[in-house]
């Protein structure tokens, strides 16, 4: 107590500005004499002191202390027969009177309660003095109200601050205890005893449909428990009593399993009923085998119903009407993408959290919307009847659904990277989705061309006004109109995939070629005989310009894969030519979108280019088959040989003539006896004239053979059957070898000795 005198001595000025309180407090105050009056005065004003702080936003100043009450002595008796404390008035007029120990220590912690405020009295050479200088005011203005020395509209603002901050400190421990909980829940858990003697059906039933799922359970286990001994130690004449135990759990665990459905679906279920479910589950899942339970698993039960609950989600989604709003499929999917990233979220951040870990939460609801929403699309697919809705579905499967708006959202990361966001589409829907789309754009392009005939039917025709031109030529500005709607297609398919735009590359020619037709040219031929021929010049210009351009990009596509066939690797490895087959395979479901006389003419160019290309690496020397080869190498030219005739065949390529090359060639290289060879000659001389001695020798190179008696022979009788064939009764069109290149002299390397020649050879 001395201390505090002195320090009020020291500093009168801080003592009144501090403690000033409307004269309830007064400096003459005497100390009373009845100690337990003082005592219980000193306490009164200690708990003020400390409630006035507790509320101060001074309380949080760094090295300040509240002494609770509980912390202080409340030692009744030690108190009483103290002697009496001093006045709560630190007026420099109050004596100061003696204490014992105790009392001194109360007195002290007064004391510690006081200068709550003190680190506010800082000497002014303080190096911190200047974070304060500026708001001094404002911290004197604490004090007042640290001492309740403040108005209402005062205090009703630090409380509303102080409810404030407590409510933050509230919402941040809560959220603490939540970490705290999620790292709780482990696979590996303690069940209860189970009951020796279970409760009844009904009672169970009871536990059961009041979400009671422990206790139901465990008495459940309870059941089986008994059924299972019966059953083991059951006399004959209680079978009867044994059919209606099983009966019975039968029922029950029915009802458990529904009640276990319900819970999953329902979106407010509590985190403690979804733990007791794993639980159960969990516990089922290793009784399965035993009596008395169900005999399917309960996981695969747990998963069915999650993707039960994820359907009602996306039945609920809104969907009007297409009479009621045009827009009804953007608006639909723009909810459900936001109806899926929002459930996903709650997964993720919720609801993953009230499982062991083994149950996989994020990912099941991740498979669970992949699987009900392809389930979903497909039957909106049905009510599509517009172009901009089937591309507004497809740009939605393609794109969106994995974008960053839905599956791929910042929200679900990082968990949402190692799942598959693939949705789980039926075999070939996407791909009739894509001609579905492709068909319903052909008949968009027929009335836009229909449109623009009856314009120019109405501006230039009806009128017999004569068309302008340019350079001699009729032009009009149709044209562009349809290129516009045409070009704008293909733009939008490349936005999806490669595919589909291939697919709107043809669907748009082969509407275009009915254009002409459509026009009904020829009623005019007499009033403007050159602007219809012009007309239908530029027209079939523009068809062929757009068939070399189909050509030249399949060409280019093919181009790698021909160049590897007849290689060491395309012996072993099937890769290049089934990459050729499948764009081959493509390009003649293209074809088959053409009118016959255009799509004819496409196929025997491609037809003629790719046995060009694949024949003539026989040509190349690149690889020569040893050790007995021959005769698988001429097994595969064979087969894949079939398989192209095949594809050609379909798209009616008039080069008939082109098919027997690969036959012919496949009997000369996989001839067992050299000797045999030279028997097999006469078909590919007789089918194609131009097969010449530089191509038979480089076809017995590829075989393996290259010197010898017997490779001397098989080139005199080449040369004897050529001057049998009549050459002047073959068609001259049906050039084939020529126009192939040989890359080796050979009208006079087989003359020489082998030792002269094999530096040329590469080895096998």
């Amino acid at each position: 107590m001395s201390q505090m005198m002195e320090k009020s001595t020291e500093n009168p000025s801080e003592d009144r500005a501090s403690f000033k309180s409307n004269g309830s407090i007064k400096s003459d105050e005497k100390l009373s004499t009845d100690g337990g009056t003082k005592l219980g005065r000193l306490r009164s004003f200690r708990k003020s002191i400390q409630h006035a702080t507790q509320k101060s936003p001074l309380s949080s100043v760094k090295g300040s202390k509240v002494t609770s009450k509980s912390d202080t002595p409340t030692n009744e008796s030690d108190s009483a027969a103290s002697p009496p404390p001093p006045s709560p008035s630190l007026s420099t007029d109050s004596p100061a009177t003696p204490l014992k120990n105790n009392q001194k220590k109360e007195d002290d912690e007064a004391d510690a309660s006081f200068r709550i405020s003190k680190p506010l009295t800082r000497s002014k050479t303080d190096p911190g003095i200047s974070k304060f200088s500026n708001s001094f005011m404002k911290r004197g203005a604490s004090i007042r109200r640290s001492l309740k020395m403040v108005t209402k509209k005062d205090t009703d603002k630090i409380s509303t601050k102080a409810i404030s901050e407590a409510s933050v400190e509230e919402d941040m421990e809560m959220e603490e205890e939540e970490e705290d909980l999620r790292e709780e829940i482990e696979d590996c858990y303690v069940l209860p005893s189970i009951p020796l003697t279970p409760l009844s059906v009904m009672e169970i039933n009871k536990l059961i449909e009041t979400g009671e799922l422990e206790e139901a359970h465990l008495n459940l286990l309870s059941l089986r428990q008994e059924f299972k001994q019966q059953s083991e130690s059951c006399p004959d004449g209680s079978a009867m009593e044994l059919a209606t135990r099983e009966k019975d759990l039968n029922l029950l665990y029915g009802m458990l399993r529904k009640k276990v459905s319900d819970i999953v679906c329902n979106p407010l279920s509590d985190k403690k009923l979804l733990l007791q479910m794993a639980r159960v589950i969990q516990e089922e899942e290793k009784r399965l085998r035993e009596p008395g339970g169900l005999k399917d698993s309960w996981m695969d039960a747990w998963r069915e119903s999650v993707s039960a609950g994820v359907q009602v989600k996306v039945q609920s989604v809104h969907l009007d009407r297409i009479e009621q709003n045009s827009a009804w499929l953007a608006v639909h999917l723009g909810l459900l993408g936001e109806v899926i990233v929002k459930d996903l979220e709650n997964v993720k951040q919720e609801l993953q959290w009230s499982y062991p870990p083994s149950f996989t939460v994020f990912s099941t609801y991740v498979r669970g919307y992949n699987r009900v929403v392809a389930q979903h699309l497909k039957k909106l697919e049905q009510q599509v009847t517009e172009l901009k809705d089937f591309y507004g579905l497809l740009d939605w499967i393609v794109n969106k659904y994995k974008s960053e708006r839905i599956m791929g959202s910042l929200s679900l990361q990082p968990d949402i990277q190692d799942e598959s966001t693939d949705l789980q589409l039926e075999e070939n829907f996407l791909e009739q989705l894509r001609e579905k789309y492709c068909r319903r754009m052909q008949e968009e392009l027929r009335k836009i061309q229909d449109r623009v005939i009856e314009l120019e039917n109405e501006e230039v025709w009806k009128d017999g006004k004569a068309p302008e031109k340019e350079d001699n030529f009729p032009i009009s500005s149709f044209p562009i109109d349809i290129l516009t709607s045409v070009k704008s297609f293909i733009l939008n398919s490349i936005k999806l995939d490669a595919q589909l735009e291939k697919k709107v590359v043809s669907s748009c020619l082969e509407e275009l070629k009915q254009f002409p037709n459509g026009k009904h040219m020829e009623e005019y031929k007499e009033t403007c005989e050159d602007g219809v021929n012009g007309f239908q010049k530029a027209v079939d210009s523009l068809i062929d310009k757009l068939m070399r351009d189909l050509e030249d990009q399949f060409k280019e596509d093919v181009k790698p894969y021909l160049r590897r066939m007849m290689t060491r690797k395309w012996l072993t490895n099937d890769e290049d030519f089934d990459q050729l087959y499948s764009r081959t395979k493509l390009l003649s479901q293209h074809c088959s979108l053409m009118m016959p006389p255009h799509a004819k003419a496409f196929a025997s160019k491609l037809h003629y280019h790719v046995v060009i290309e694949y024949i003539g690496q026989l040509m190349k020397s690149n690889y020569s088959c040893k050790n007995r080869k021959h005769e698988k190498a001429a097994t595969k030219i064979r087969h894949q040989w079939n398989k192209l005739s095949d594809l050609f065949e379909d798209m009616k390529s008039n080069d008939e003539w082109l098919y027997h090359v690969g036959d012919d060639l496949s009997n000369i290289i996989g001839q067992k006896n050299t000797t045999d060879i030279k028997n097999h000659l006469q078909p590919v001389v007789q089918h194609y004239p131009d097969f010449s001695k530089k191509h038979l020798v480089a076809v017995l190179y590829f075989r393996g053979l290259m010197r010898g008696h017997e490779h001397q022979l098989i080139l005199r009788r080449l040369t004897a059957l050529k001057k049998e064939v009549d050459i002047a009764s073959s068609d001259r069109n049906q050039v084939l070898f020529s126009n192939m290149q040989v890359t080796v002299n050979t009208n006079c390397l087989s003359n020489f000795p082998y030792s002269c020649v094999s530096f040329l050879m590469p080895d096998d």
